[in-house]
């Protein structure tokens, strides 16, 4: 009985931190447009990403926090909860791993290769997420991580779409980078089942 209460604190520790971080990530989203809507006019945006200028590099860093609107970031912010809960599910330290390789290829990616335009939002580390759980069951080849990627194109298949150039205002190399790193993640995090070795 002492052990069964022990494993049930342990999951309700986890589930409390994985709120945490999810709930702190989104706080601090909101609370950043709410004040860039009604302090400086949406002036923060300028700290995005612009390609190919020096000064757009900080848009890699910043521009995930930054939206150009509220129906932008609602918008985000569902899916956000879900897929970052996701990679959560099994390891709630892999969320940071593919937040920061996520985030990081969308934004060095669309520095390099996007069109001479701002880019913002929190879309590409999104991306990175179903990159992330599409193809984690691929290069782990296990049950649970099967199962999930299974779920996530069952559920979310549709998103692929988004890393085509098939709408001018969205950011889709945001898009298609951020799927590229979280498919970078999910091989570097993979987690194999050791197999016998071969006579």
């Amino acid at each position: 009985m002492a052990k069964q209460r022990s494993v049930f604190s342990e999951i309700l520790a986890e589930i409390k931190e994985q709120v945490n971080i999810l709930g702190g990530f989104l706080v601090l989203m909101w609370l950043i447009e709410i004040v860039d809507q009604t302090v400086f006019r949406q002036r923060l945006d300028q700290f995005g990403i612009y390609p190919r200028e020096i000064i757009g590099l900080r848009g890699i860093l910043f521009a995930p926090f930054l939206h150009a609107n509220f129906i932008h970031l609602a918008a985000n912010t569902v899916s956000f909860l879900i897929l970052g809960w996701l990679v959560m599910l099994r390891n709630t330290k892999d969320f940071w791993a593919v937040s920061l390789i996520s985030g990081f290829v969308s934004g060095l990616g669309t520095w390099l290769f996007g069109r001479p335009a701002l880019h913002i939002g929190a879309s590409g580390m999104i991306f990175g997420y179903f990159g992330y759980l599409l193809l984690s069951g691929y290069f782990e080849r296990s049950i649970p991580s099967i199962f999930i990627s299974l779920f996530v194109g069952l559920s979310y298949g549709g998103m692929i779409w988004g890393i085509f150039p098939n709408q001018p205002y969205i950011s889709w190399e945001g898009h298609l980078f951020g799927f590229i790193g979280g498919a970078i993640a999910a091989k570097l995090l993979a987690k194999k089942t050791s197999q016998p070795p071969s006579d």
